[in-house]
């Protein structure tokens, strides 16, 4: 049985036909629906003077670098500080001691329901009535402050149920061979969870890095920020947002890439290893079985 007939049935002839005409139909309407939007548009979109600004040199140097490397900045520093949290709210989750486990569970579920515009506003009123930052580093912090609780808390929720998911014989084997609970959860379980959840892990790097754009509420100078500048002193905002669309597609792209390759290589090398693993024990099955019985009397 093929894979694409396990969860459905295979279409006939008419349901063939059927799904044809509702795919053309689909396409169409998308098309005719995209073409009323630029017509409608057409006066920001199709006017040759809105595009000029992005032939500039200044344009570049002066708006979409910078605002793009303020976006990646937060989004990297937000990766690596959300990542250690995840880890640290995934281990508390998973530990025995209650002490641990349950402020552990309070921190990652309050902090998934909280929308990340709120936390960051929270970390930007904060900072500010108390005089603790100000400038470039009041919105950057705040900004980091909301990736870093609500991803943490995601990237804690994918670990905890990346080892639940594991088999139970990979814990009973931990603690058999002597190690502790927690030693077996740190270098057995863990581990292999990770593995399991990377394209996941991985995934919510894109996520990281769109919601970086929600700083432009609190003056985070990103590159929708710069972009939105650069249209109030051209007259251009549809075109801007356009060009900061494409930027986006392509760097979110580019990561989603990254992991896939990675995961392929991940695979590929488990695979390798069960391969190589194989003829090493099979030879010394097989010459116990024979030595056994030229010993039979």
């Amino acid at each position: 049985m093929s894979a694409q007939t396990v969860l459905f049935d295979a279409p006939g002839p008419k349901g063939r036909v059927r799904n044809l005409v509702i795919g053309i139909v689909g396409v169409v309407l998308c098309l005719a629906l995209g073409l009323g939007l630029l017509w409608a548009l057409r006066t920001q979109l199709l006017d040759v003077q809105r595009w000029l600004p992005f032939v500039e040199g200044t344009t570049w140097t002066a708006y979409v670098i910078p605002g793009l490397i303020n976006t990646l900045q937060a989004a990297a520093i937000s990766i690596i500080t959300a990542s250690v949290l995840g880890v640290l709210l995934g281990l508390g989750r998973l530990s025995t001691i209650r002490l641990i486990k349950v402020p552990a569970g309070v921190i990652v579920e309050v902090f998934r329901a909280i929308p990340v515009l709120m936390m960051m506003l929270f970390f930007y009123y904060v900072f500010l009535y108390s005089g603790m930052l100000s400038g470039f580093m009041l919105p950057l912090v705040s900004v980091i402050g909301g990736l870093t609780l609500y991803n943490g808390s995601v990237i804690a929720e994918l670990i905890r149920s990346g080892v639940k998911s594991l088999p139970k014989g990979q814990r009973e084997a931990g603690l058999a061979v002597g190690l502790s609970e927690n030693q077996t959860l740190r270098s057995v379980l863990l581990p292999q969870a990770i593995t399991a959840m990377l394209p996941s892990l991985l995934s919510q790097l894109v996520v990281v890095l769109k919601d970086t754009a929600l700083g432009f509420i609190i003056t985070y100078p990103d590159l929708l920020q710069s972009m939105n500048i650069l249209a109030a002193g051209r007259g251009n905002l549809l075109a801007a947002f356009v060009v900061a669309a494409v930027i986006y597609i392509l760097i979110n792209y580019g990561v989603t890439k990254l992991a896939g390759t990675v995961e392929r290589t991940i695979r590929q090398r488990r695979g390798i290893h069960t391969v190589t693993a194989a003829p090493v024990e099979a030879p010394d099955q097989e010459e116990s079985a024979t030595d056994a019985l030229a010993t039979r009397p």
